[in-house]
């Protein structure tokens, strides 16, 4: 294990460099998409508030995913630091390896996938008019419940199970390790899952505010961060239960 820490010590800075450096590029894309994005959808609505075509979900689908890895991948930082570091570790003893960039693919996957679910979703809520020009919930009742769902579901058996395997990194990579390129991916899936088991309720809390709201996309990848990374996540999970729940009751209670 000496070994291994050392290994560890040493793919942290190149991998973390690298894990730092597309965080950066996707907020910064996040940041340049919300202003054009702004103007595109005020000049969409000026003509009809509910005309979005079908091809209007490619770019919605683009725009997930680019903020999925803005917001997810920082709070993935230390299982694919650790994935890196265990296979190189195994390639300095000549044991088959499998470059960090195939596992990190299978978690980007999964992100991919639910974008694509977030799109839809987005396209169908705006054709029906429950969104507003900026993205955000126009009902009351859709944005309640949003909220109230969130924030039931940081209370869940689920929720605590996915996030109890998205904090121990080592204990996932040595238990569930799978050899070859599809195995890696099969594990970067599998870690994806887990994390969006935690959290899509949490990024559903999109609708609610803006999806594009660049403060509201930041206070919730903050959120996820804290559950994730430091110590106490089942009371950072309960408070923000009862502060989503309590959200909730105060907009339903205005309809």
């Amino acid at each position: 294990m000496d070994a291994l820490a050392v290994v560890l010590k040493r793919e942290r800075v190149v991998v973390g460099a690298g894990l730092a450096l597309v965080t950066a590029l996707a907020w910064w894309s996040v940041i340049g998409g919300a202003r054009q994005m702004d103007g595109l959808v005020m000049q969409m609505a000026e003509l009809d508030p509910t005309a979005w075509s079908a091809r209007a979900l490619l770019p919605l689908f683009l725009m997930w995913v680019i903020m999925m890895v803005a917001m997810m991948l920082p709070s993935a930082a230390p299982m694919i630091l650790t994935f890196a570091a265990v296979a190189r570790y195994r390639r300095q003893h000549q044991r088959a390896y499998v470059p960090v960039t195939v596992f990190a693919a299978g978690y980007v996957a999964v992100w991919g996938g639910f974008s694509v679910l977030a799109a839809l979703v987005q396209w169908r809520l705006h054709r029906a008019a429950l969104l507003s020009p900026m993205m955000a919930s126009s009902s009351a009742w859709l944005g309640g419940v949003l909220l109230f769902s969130a924030g039931v579901f940081q209370f869940t058996p689920l929720k605590q199970r996915c996030l109890t395997h998205c904090r121990a990194p080592l204990e996932f990579i040595t238990t569930r390790w799978r050899e070859g390129r599809a195995g890696a991916f099969a594990m970067g899936i599998e870690h994806g899952l887990f994390c969006a088991g935690c959290c899509w309720a949490l990024m559903a809390l999109l609708f609610v505010l803006g999806v594009m709201n660049l403060l509201w996309i930041a206070a919730l990848t903050i959120l996820v961060g804290v559950e994730k990374m430091l110590p106490g996540q089942i009371w950072v999970s309960r408070l923000s239960g009862l502060l989503l729940t309590g959200w909730a009751a105060w907009v339903l209670a205005r309809v």
